[in-house]
């Protein structure tokens, strides 16, 4: 996931567009909390998300393609935190191994 914010389309709702790999946990007034599962070289569609935080569950390796069609590649590691501003994405799971994310959506 960039850090750097991204280009904003119209929002589309990966829990909407995407539900094979995105699942509603828990939502309230401040934060709504997804579980991202990915099993290996699954990709989703192009959606959006508010500024968040995402909690890496496993060793990843993504690619994720951007609106205006770049693309960034990150490797990630279990039990890593980062802030994800606001943005649009497409995210790829490049590894041989299933992806497993907790995504906390910030609303405030």
């Amino acid at each position: 996931m960039s850090t750097a914010p991204q280009p904003q389309m119209e929002v589309q709702d990966p829990v909407t567009v995407d539900p094979k790999h995105y699942k509603v946990e828990l939502e309230n007034e401040q934060v709504r909390v997804l579980r991202i599962n990915y099993g290996a070289h699954e990709k989703s569609v192009m959606h959006s998300h508010p500024n968040s935080v995402a909690i890496f569950q496993n060793e990843i390796l993504c690619r994720f393609t951007f609106p205006d069609g770049k693309t960034e590649e990150h490797n990630f590691r279990a039990g890593e935190v980062l802030y994800t501003p606001a943005g649009s994405h497409l995210p790829e799971n490049l590894s041989d191994q299933p992806i497993d994310i907790i995504l906390v959506e910030l609303k405030r």
